[in-house]
């Protein structure tokens, strides 16, 4: 029954009589219909409609409706963002005393003999000795991003920095200290979850699209493209996504893997002819999360395969979540029909977080080692490192490493001198009306020039060498510069940093000013 030919209630201001066998019986019905005309048609049909009727019983005077949530996420955001809501209704539409109950849904009953069996093995439990995330009992621990080999699109052997340091599934298979990796869950890092990850402005909505892909995923936000600078926290959302898929559905197919570990696979089974293999490994996926996507990048073959495996994904209703430093059309050297698919869900930013955020993620981490930060310390630190997540926890790991040493209480003078080297770095900021002018000063142009709309070479040179020393040399994002220079796009900005890094490389002599000019700024 569609939201439409739900009965309306009747008026509020109507008086209601004692309720009876039919009023319980349509009253979950009543309040759906309700929700319908208040919620957006979209949070409706994502986290309402999908339930199953409730089911009403009496307990002497007291009504009980209890819905019955079909997976654990699905449960904790309706009970967070709908619940009070839901029973603020049902009070209005059922004169009697009433309790709202939101339960997880029984699993359904494990295969009888005779039945069709899984798609893949099930998942090996862990050796006992293994960390294990409580949420996700069955997973196993991601390899950590050490030192190793991959191999380029050409066939050429390269450390990586993204390799497993157990040389992949079989040496972690032979190394009883490697966490095991199953064929149904690779890659996941357990300690990656919704729980630990710190909510804020900076990854609300990106936070916001993930929980909804948790809790039905192939179904809305397909695929996911989340995109943002490093240390921002995109692969642990990612990551979060997968644990909270594998805990309510142990027997998902979820892949987690870095965009060099898919090039790498590509060019294994081209030399090989083995592409039957990448086919059963990403093809038959319930989950498939990938990050790095720029990596692609100029490597034809590669995104010929990933095109595929796609489109073979999105068929069967599977879910892709991507990540990137960059929004899809900004992606240099990608296929246009792959960077018009990427768009073609949802695509969310995560932005520095703000010093709230930076407090509490401060704060957070300190208990995670059962260590009390005290809050102005937090404040200290998290108004000093303002670059993103990895860095506010290397900030973090000096502060409680300088405690511990010294044998010192935490506090902010302990923490001045900890982060002395990062403080007197910070203490010589570069501003951006302050590169303008260095640049302006360096070519012999105004600075009015920079933030004009002129275009000629003079003008159009200086201006974006400005806008990438912006962008290296302040903690400013993308379109903050790009108000700064006259209120220019943010695509613009990128696009100057991209021709300036790329032909600083080639050209000795425009390295050479941009090293004075550097050092100028750097005092």
């Amino acid at each position: 029954m569609s939201a439409a030919e739900l009965p309306l209630p009747a008026s509020a201001s109507q008086p209601r009589p004692e309720p009876g066998p039919d009023d319980a019986a349509t009253l979950w019905q009543r309040c759906c219909a309700r929700l319908a005309t208040e919620l957006p048609e979209q949070q409706f049909n994502t986290w309402i409609r999908p339930l199953p009727p409730a089911d009403v019983s009496r307990d002497g005077a007291l009504t009980v409706v209890c819905v019955r949530v079909p997976n654990r996420f699905m449960l904790d955001w309706i009970r967070t963002q709908y619940s009070a809501r839901i029973e603020a209704l049902l009070h209005e539409e059922h004169a009697g005393e009433l309790r709202l109950e939101l339960t997880l849904a029984a699993r359904a009953p494990a295969p009888m003999p005779g039945q069709r069996a899984p798609l893949m093995p099930a998942v090996r439990a862990l050796p006992p000795n293994a960390q294990m995330s409580q949420q996700a009992p069955q997973q196993a621990l991601a390899p950590g991003r050490g030192a190793g080999f991959g191999t380029n699109e050409h066939g050429d052997q390269h450390a990586s920095p993204y390799a497993s340091p157990y040389g992949g599934l079989q040496a972690a298979q032979d190394n009883p200290r490697a966490p095991r990796q199953t064929p149904q869950v690779m890659g996941l890092n357990p300690a990656l979850t919704f729980d630990n990850l710190v909510p804020g402005r900076a990854n609300q909505m990106a936070r916001t699209a993930a929980l909804h892909v948790a809790g039905a995923p192939g179904q809305m936000y397909n695929p996911l493209f989340i995109y943002g600078g490093v240390g921002l926290g995109k692969t642990h959302l990612m990551n979060a996504v997968g644990n909270a898929l594998l805990a309510d559905k142990p027997d998902a197919r979820i892949l987690y893997l870095h965009a060099e570990q898919f090039i790498s696979d590509v060019v294994k089974n081209y030399q090989r002819k083995t592409f039957d293999e990448l086919k059963a490994k990403y093809h038959n996926l319930d989950l498939l999360l990938i990050d790095d996507v720029q990596f692609f990048a100029g490597k034809d073959r590669t995104q010929e395969e990933f095109f595929n495996a796609f489109e073979a994904l999105l068929a069967k209703k599977a879910h892709i979540i991507m990540t990137s430093d960059t929004y899809p059309k900004g992606l240099a050297n990608i296929d246009e029909r792959l960077t018009s698919r990427f768009d073609a869900g949802l695509t969310v930013a995560i932005e520095p977080p703000e010093l709230e955020m930076r407090v509490a993620i401060l704060i957070k981490k300190a208990a995670q080692e059962a260590i009390e930060m005290p809050e102005d310390v937090a404040f200290f630190v998290a108004k000093n490192v303002r670059a993103n997540v990895r860095e506010l926890e290397g900030a973090l790991r000096k502060v409680l490493a300088f405690a511990k040493f010294s044998h010192k209480e935490i506090t902010i003078t302990l923490a001045r001198e900890a982060l002395k080297d990062l403080l007197s770095i910070q203490n010589r900021q570069i501003s951006v009306e302050n590169i303008q002018k260095t640049v302006a000063d360096f070519y012999k142009i105004k600075v009015a020039d920079m933030y004009s709309k002129k275009r000629p070479a003079s003008i159009a040179r200086p201006r974006q060498i400005a806008m990438y020393l912006a962008k290296e040399l302040t903690q400013k994002s993308l379109p903050e510069i790009g108000e700064l220079f006259g209120g220019r796009d943010h695509t613009t900005v990128l696009h100057a940093v991209r021709k300036i890094a790329g032909e600083r490389g080639k050209d000795s002599e425009l390295n050479q000013q941009l090293h004075v000019l550097e050092q100028t700024l750097k005092g």
